[in-house]
């Protein structure tokens, strides 16, 4: 050191010398070099170690004005839980201390790493080389555990991955919220005010979640665990990040305790094209990746992710065997046993002496089978025949009872209409039927979706939810119609705005029928296509396409040309053209939805109203208002003839002509239709609707262009309201509405 520099000690054994250098830190042993990082609590920094061997290390101190009490004890927490451990996944811990000023600090191991996620996918790793890198990580957890550690914070940014020899080598660091299970770290006290999370929300399990502390054990972190295996063979998390974070600590609460993550096969078909760009980070296609994750993988993350830990693993260790028997071939613990099961994973594991066993077996076989096969599949198709013939029967022995209320000895000169013989035989249902579960499912599911049709989506609701309660308890057996049931409540869920609960429920319908039926069943496109809906009224387009073009293209291989199941898939793509503005290819695939639906169903059916209305929105967004009119009132005609004048589908036609007559200056005309199609959606959809909140908005438009900008802020306002509490500040409706609320503002009369 030169004699004119200067030493700027604070007595707490760091010190500022300045020179001819320039600014240079010493703690204890070690220089100060560059700032890593910092943390909530702490400081990271690359140091050089002076003595007694010089090395570059990484040295943690506790930030200025954070050193209280509790900050001070989880800090020396981390520091005692590190020196605790040694394991080679496991940043290693060098020396610790403390400056004369109480500011503790520790010496560790310097990972020059990048996130396992971020290393995946940048050197494109595979689905089996992830799960080689992840078994380490979960041996590293379970040292941890050995040693009475919990981390609690485990997630892609604490697990660095480093290169060793051309190989990569996973380094678990931040041991800073870690809780002793066996001993007391320090002696100072370490506890979690009421009311503060400790960790990061999106790996958080729901025990966690709690606001005590108090319920953790080692299964906190096999969750999170689950979360970071999960988003490694996924490329992305089940729940959205940014929702999370802003909800409400009472809602994030709910979401982490409540909320059922999709199957990583399934969170990839719903991905839209974003699915193409996890597929080739993992070295292979979108069809490829859904079929390695769907079933043995499937299992091994959700096992992970149950929100009953009893039902996790029990450890960390437990979790890599059961990874490790999927990589070798070998049954799961986590996937229900069945004899087919293991003798199929028996059989990939020792395939060539199986092949010649085999030969010789079906040999031996062959002429028995032939002889019984016949047999067996008469007394089952008997059993199937029966069974079938009686459901029939009771129910249409309760039909003609039903309806006989109608006969005039019965109605005794009162006029009983359909609504009254459907809300009589819902009730008669649930008296009546209860002996008879799978005729009772079986009719809860048909009037639910008769009540869902005619906008009744509070009768509605009840029925499917008991229905798929009663086909869940019918077991095994009835899968299929648990699917069915499934996906007309999800269908339901989403007519009522509740986007959540019908992604979820269709979810679970799109994987019982592609495991019963496979995956180019015509019922899977169905799925794909609802689904596709529901991610669309999120305002999730690029999810909505890629469902979209795969419900397409099964429902076209698997269906007849003119079926109209049909039509409704290539209705949705028209939408999806017409929400780019290729006008032309929209209108094209709405004459052929069109054409479609008047020649199967009839000039008169409700779907067909649909395409109109579909139609007709294309030709005013076009400023073609003589096309759009017919097309408009046509669909009203029909919707109020066939669904009743309050029916939601009315509303829309409503307030569809409320536009096309605003856009024309005929204003009295367009609000007495925004009236009616309001009352209409309030009614029956709920005054928070997104269909209530897009209504107010375009009254605010018509009073905007009138000059009344009062009445139209009171609107606007009513609309961002809800919208708000409803959908994510990115949704387009949202934006939309908020544009234009700053664009009437802005004028000079405000």
């Amino acid at each position: 050191m030169s004699e004119d520099s200067t030493i700027n000690a604070d007595r707490d054994r760091t010190a500022t010398m300045t020179g001819s250098g320039g600014e240079v830190r010493v703690i204890g042993n070690y220089r100060l070099l560059q700032k890593l990082g910092e943390g909530g609590m702490g400081e990271v920094w690359e140091a050089e170690q002076l003595q007694p061997v010089q090395r570059r290390v990484a040295l943690k101190l506790i930030k200025r004005g954070m050193d209280s009490a509790q900050v001070i004890a989880r800090f020396e927490s981390e520091r005692q839980a590190l020196a605790l451990m040694d394991h080679p996944a496991i940043a290693k811990v060098f020396d610790a201390g403390t400056t004369e000023r109480g500011r503790p600090f520790f010496v560790m191991e310097l990972v020059h790493g990048t996130p396992i996620t971020d290393y995946c996918d940048r050197h494109r790793l595979t689905v089996r080389e992830r799960l080689d890198l992840f078994i380490q990580v979960c041996e590293g957890i379970q040292h941890a555990h050995q040693k009475a550690i919990i981390h609690r914070d485990v997630k892609p940014s604490n697990i660095l991955i480093t290169e060793h020899d051309g190989a990569p080598v996973p380094k678990i660091i931040d041991f800073g919220v870690a809780k002793a299970t066996a001993q007391r770290l320090t002696e100072r006290t370490l506890f979690t005010e009421l009311g503060q999370l400790i960790g990061t929300p999106e790996y958080m399990s729901p025990e966690q979640a709690e606001l005590t502390g108090e319920d953790i054990d080692i299964r906190t972190d096999v969750y999170s665990l689950g979360m970071v295996l999960y988003e490694l063979l996924v490329g992305a998390l089940p729940f959205d990040p940014k929702e999370l974070r802003q909800a409400g600590l009472l809602e994030l609460q709910r979401k982490i305790r409540e909320d059922e993550p999709a199957r990583p096969s399934t969170q990839i078909t719903r991905m839209g094209g974003a699915s193409t760009t996890a597929a080739q980070n993992r070295s292979t296609t979108p069809l490829a990746l859904v079929k390695s994750l769907k079933g043995d993988l499937d299992w091994i993350v959700l096992k992970a992710l149950d929100r009953d830990r009893n039902r996790r693993y029990a450890s960390a260790h437990a979790f890599a065997e059961d990874t490790q028997r999927f990589l070798a071939d070998e049954t799961v613990h986590a996937r229900p046993p069945s004899t087919f099961y293991r003798t199929s994973k028996f059989i990939r594991r020792h395939r060539l002496g199986m092949a010649a066993g085999m030969a010789v077996l079906l040999a031996l076989i062959a002429g028995v089978l032939v002889a019984t096969l016949g047999l067996t599949r008469a007394r089952r198709a008997e059993r199937q025949a029966t069974l079938e013939a009686e459901t029939a029967r009771q129910v249409s022995d309760f039909l003609v009872d039903t309806f006989g209320l109608a006969d005039p000895s019965e109605a005794r000169g009162n006029t009983v209409t359909a609504r009254e013989l459907l809300d009589a035989g819902a009730e008669r249902i649930r008296e009546e039927l209860r002996d008879q579960p799978l005729v009772q499912s079986r009719l809860m599911t048909t009037i639910g979706e008769v009540y869902t049709n005619l906008g009744l989506y509070e009768e509605a609701d009840t029925l499917l939810e008991d229905s798929v309660s009663a086909w869940r308890d019918l077991g095994e057996e009835n899968r299929l119609d648990l699917a069915t049931g499934l996906h007309l409540l999800g269908v339901l869920y989403d007519n009522q705005g509740r986007y959540l609960e019908a992604q979820r429920t269709l979810e679970e319908a799109l994987f019982i029928r592609e495991d019963e039926l496979g995956p180019e069943a015509s019922e899977v496109g169905s799925s794909l296509n609802s689904l596709a809906i529901v991610e669309w009224n999120q305002g999730h387009y690029e999810q909505a396409e890629g469902l979209l073009a795969r419900a397409l293209s099964i429902k076209e291989r698997t269906l007849e040309p003119d079926d109209p199941s049909l039509a409704s898939s290539i209705t949705n793509l028209g939408v999806l053209y017409h929400s780019q503005k290729k006008y032309s290819e929209a209108e094209l695939q709405f004459k052929r939805a069109l054409a479609i639906t008047e020649d199967a169903l009839g000039s008169d059916h409700p779907d067909l109203a649909a395409d109109l209305n579909n139609l007709g929105s294309l030709y005013e967004e076009q400023e073609l208002y003589s096309e759009a009119e017919p097309l408009f009132q046509r669909a009203l005609a029909i919707w109020e003839k066939t669904l009743g004048p309050d029916h939601p589908d009315v509303g829309i036609a409503l307030h569809n002509l409320g536009n096309l007559y605003r856009n024309q200056r005929k204003y009295e005309r367009a609000q007495r239709h925004y009236e009616r199609s309001l009352r209409v959606f309030e009614q029956n959809l709920g005054p928070e609707h997104l269909y209530v909140a897009i209504s107010l908005r375009e009254q605010a438009n018509s009073f905007r262009d009138q000059g009344d900008f009062a009445e139209a802020k009171e609107l606007y306002d009513r609309s961002l309201s809800i919208l708000e509490a409803t959908v994510e500040l990115d949704h387009p409706e949202y934006v939309e509405t908020r544009e234009q609320y700053s664009a009437m503002s802005a004028l000079p009369s405000l």
